[in-house]
């Protein structure tokens, strides 16, 4: 099971990027650079989401649903003429859910870090999380992922190829956001209590982010 930033790195991880990058006028390197944060963030928020049993219903559900994966089999239809509204609805729905009220915050660490506006940032990710939700939907079905247990493992593989220093260049975004100071307490406590955790990935390291 591929890690998603191995992901970003294959041939339709560099559609991906050209797509995004089209669709928002940002260059291809920014873009690139963005989703590369970004990614494992909307997964470590999943990751959060699924570990309640109404969370891991609700993802299941959506995985065996309307996110399968057809969107993957078209990506050059997606990003021909831009991305339809549709997909970009779909995508602000996914983000306000598993974000929540730290979409914010989460936007403007990510905006910091990249170089790219906020505004832009936010365009991306309504792009990507439907994108994200197609991976993960695929991948459910190749590996028959059935009950919480097993979207666990799936959500956990997918996240643990983005330990080290990519980890790293996220935790510095949230350090540097400018914010009402609760997503800096969240992270300054990750820092303070589980940072020597590496073994649990980028899930445990955001799991503050997100909630209790």
């Amino acid at each position: 099971m591929s890690g998603i930033l191995e992901l970003l790195n294959s041939p339709m991880g560099k559609q991906i990027i050209s797509g995004v990058s089209s669709q928002t006028g940002q260059s291809a390197d920014k873009t690139g650079s963005l989703l590369s944060m970004a990614m494992p963030v909307l997964m470590g928020a999943m990751q959060r989401n699924a570990s309640t049993p109404d969370g891991a219903s609700g993802l299941l559900g959506a995985l065996s649903g309307k996110h399968t994966g057809g969107i993957l089999d078209n990506l050059g239809g997606l990003f021909e003429g831009g991305v339809d509204q549709s997909v970009t609805n779909d995508g602000a729905g996914i983000l306000g859910h598993i974000l929540g009220g730290k979409q914010p915050a989460v936007e403007n660490a990510l905006s910091q870090k990249s170089g790219i506006d906020a505004g832009s940032v936010g365009q991306i990710l309504k792009v990507a999380a439907p994108i994200l939700m197609g991976v993960l939907g695929k991948q459910a079905s190749q590996n028959n992922v059935s009950d919480a247990n097993g979207l666990a493992n799936l959500l956990g593989g997918m996240s643990g190829a983005a330990q080290g220093s990519k980890e790293q260049s996220l935790i510095e975004s949230f350090l540097d956001a400018d914010g009402d100071g609760s997503i800096l307490d969240d992270v300054a406590g990750m820092l303070l209590s589980g940072g020597g955790q590496k073994k649990s990935g980028l899930g445990g390291l955001l799991g503050g982010l997100f909630g209790k």
